[in-house]
C-alpha cells in the first residue's frame, strides 16, 4: 500500500531562537483589522464589544503578514512577543529555552510525513526570528456564540460524541500518525482527529494536552492543539491565549491543512508527537519532521508529573447531539469497516515511557458510546506501515443512528 500523499524525511529538526528582527518595523494588527473583516463597527451590543476587545488582545503586532488561497491572514510575529510571553513568570525564561531531548527510539519509528499547510502554496514564509499566527477575525469568535466562550473546550457531555481506543497506565508522551480528511460539517459543528495526553487524580480529569487536526466552518481540516489545567473549566485553542510556546517558524497553528485524502484514492497522513522533555519537564509537539512549541510544565498540576491515559480518534461537537442527531461526520465521514482508503484511520499507536522510550500501545481499549452514529475498530499489521491502529469515523445522523 503506497501512501504517497505527503513526503517522508528522516532528519531531526533542531531550532533556534532567533530574535534579529528587533529593530524591524513592527506594525499593529489594528491597522488592518476593518479592511480583513478583523473587527465590527458600529455595533453596540454588549458581546460585540467584548469581540472587538478580545481581538486587539489576541491579534500581536507583527512585521509581515501574507494571505493564504483560503483567505486567512498569516501575521508573522516576534517570537517574543508572541502570546505565551504575555504571562510574566514564562517571558523571564525566554533565553533559557533549550533543543528538547527526543524519545531514544524515535529514530528507529519509520518515517515521518512532513506537514503541508495551505498558506505555504505561493512560496511565501515567515522572516527569522518571528512565528506564523492564524489572525483571529470575529468570525472565529462568533462561531462560539460569544466572546466569553471562545477558545474554551466546555465538555457538556450531551453536545460531544466520540469513537477512540485508549490506553492508561503511567505515561511521558505519545505517538501516531493521523488519516487527514475534509469530512462534511453542519452549522457551527466542530469534527476533530486526535491525540489526548490526559492525567487523571482520581476519577477527575485534572490536565490534558491535545493535538491534531480539526474542521470547521468552511471544512478545511485545521492543525489545532489544546490544552486544559483544571478539567475544561478553563484551557485554550492554539494561540489565543497566553501558553504554548511555538519555536517554529515554518507553521501556523489554526491553519489549513493541504492536500487531504480521497476516497478511494491518495491517501495522506501526517505524525504527531507529544512527549516530556526529561531535561526542562515540558511537554513538547512535534508535527511531521518539525519541533512546534511546547506547553511549560507550570501551566499543570499533575502533569507536571505523568500522563495517566492516552487516547486516540475522534471528537465531534454539535448543538444539536441533544435533540435531533447532527449530519456532521467524524473521519471520512465513513465507518471503520469500510476499510483502508475509505474510513479514516490512525496508525502507529505509541505512547512514551518514563524512560523517554517509544513504544507500541499495549492493551488498547475502545470506545465508541453510539457506534450506529460513529464507531472504532482496532487492528495490528506490519511494524513499519501499521503497528497498531484504528479504523474510525462515521455520517453521524443515519436511519440506524438514533
Amino acid at each position: 500500500m503506497q501512501f504517497s500523499c505527503c513526503h517522508d524525511t528522516h532528519s531531526i529538526v533542531s531550532f533556534v531562537v532567533l530574535v534579529s528582527l528587533l529593530f524591524t518595523p513592527i506594525i499593529s494588527s489594528k491597522d488592518f483589522r476593518e479592511k480583513n473583516g478583523t473587527s465590527i463597527a458600529g455595533n453596540k451590543s454588549k458581546n460585540m464589544k467584548l469581540i472587538n476587545a478580545q481581538l486587539r488582545k489576541i491579534n500581536k503586532p507583527f512585521v509581515k503578514s501574507i494571505k493564504s488561497p483560503d483567505d486567512d491572514i498569516i501575521d508573522c510575529v516576534l517570537f517574543h512577543l508572541q502570546p505565551a510571553f504575555d504571562l510574566p513568570e514564562l517571558r523571564e525564561k525566554i533565553s533559557l529555552i533549550q533543543v528538547p531531548e527526543l524519545p531514544k527510539t524515535h529514530a528507529k519509528a519509520g518515517t515521518n510525513s512532513e506537514i503541508k499547510q495551505l498558506w505555504h502554496s505561493k512560496g511565501e514564509s515567515c522572516p527569522n526570528g518571528t512565528i506564523p499566527i492564524k489572525r483571529t477575525t470575529a468570525s472565529d469568535i462568533s462561531i462560539f456564540k460569544s466572546a466569553k466562550k471562545y477558545s474554551r473546550k466546555n465538555l457538556v457531555s450531551a453536545n460531544y460524541e466520540h469513537a477512540t481506543g485508549y490506553v492508561q497506565g503511567e505515561f511521558h508522551g505519545a505517538n501516531a500518525e493521523l488519516n487527514v480528511w475534509k469530512p462534511y460539517i453542519s452549522s457551527n459543528d466542530f469534527s476533530r482527529s486526535q491525540i489526548w495526553v490526559l492525567s487523571y487524580v482520581g476519577a477527575n480529569l485534572a490536565n490534558s494536552v491535545e493535538a491534531g487536526w480539526e474542521v470547521y466552518k468552511d471544512s478545511r481540516p485545521r492543525l489545532f492543539i489544546f490544552w486544559t489545567a483544571d478539567g475544561y473549566q478553563s484551557g485554550c485553542y492554539n494561540l489565543v491565549c497566553s501558553g504554548f510556546v511555538q519555536t517554529t517558524q515554518k507553521f501556523s497553528l489554526g491553519s489549513a491543512i493541504d492536500p487531504v485524502s480521497t476516497y478511494n484514492g491518495v491517501q495522506c497522513h501526517v505524525a504527531f508527537m507529544i512527549w516530556k522533555d526529561p531535561k526542562s519537564g515540558d511537554w513538547w509537539l512535534k508535527v511531521g519532521t518539525e519541533v512546534i512549541g511546547y506547553w511549560p510544565k507550570s501551566l499543570f498540576t499533575s502533569l507536571q508529573g505523568n500522563a495517566t491515559t492516552i487516547e486516540y480518534g475522534g471528537e465531534v461537537y454539535s448543538h444539536d447531539l441533544a435533540d435531533n442527531h447532527t449530519t456532521t461526520q467524524m473521519g471520512s465521514g465513513h465507518f471503520p469497516d469500510e476499510d483502508f482508503k475509505k474510513a479514516a484511520f490512525i496508525r502507529k499507536l505509541a505512547v512514551i515511557d518514563q524512560h523517554n522510550e517509544l513504544k507500541p500501545v499495549s492493551n488498547l481499549n475502545l470506545f465508541a458510546p453510539r457506534p450506529n452514529c460513529y464507531d472504532v475498530r482496532k487492528g495490528r499489521g506490519n511494524p513499519d506501515i501499521w503497528g497498531d491502529y484504528i479504523f474510525f469515523g462515521g455520517p453521524g445522523y443515519n436511519p440506524n443512528c438514533l
